[in-house]
């Protein structure tokens, strides 16, 4: 099984205060999908088997958008390409 990491932010950024909404509902969505986020002010990153993780960034796409993010910025990196 093959493992992945994927690293997102989404913006637009806010800097003091409580986490933006989107931010928010992508952590959640994350939550929900049975993974757990690191959720961080900067970004938020996941790790897991890839057949979790993938469909699970679909949804934090959808659900980013839908909370309010205008744009989102995803890396995925396999974590043993061996």
């Amino acid at each position: 099984m093959q493992h992945v990491t994927a690293e997102f932010t989404t913006e637009p950024f806010r800097g003091e205060g409580e986490p933006p909404a989107h931010a928010l509902a992508a952590r959640d969505r994350l939550r929900a999908a049975g993974l757990e986020p690191d959720f961080g002010p900067l970004g938020t990153s996941v790790s897991g088997p890839r057949e979790s993780v993938l469909p699970a960034l679909a949804e934090v796409l959808d659900s980013a958008l839908a909370a309010g993010a205008d744009r989102i910025t995803l890396q995925v990196s396999v974590d043993d390409p061996a």
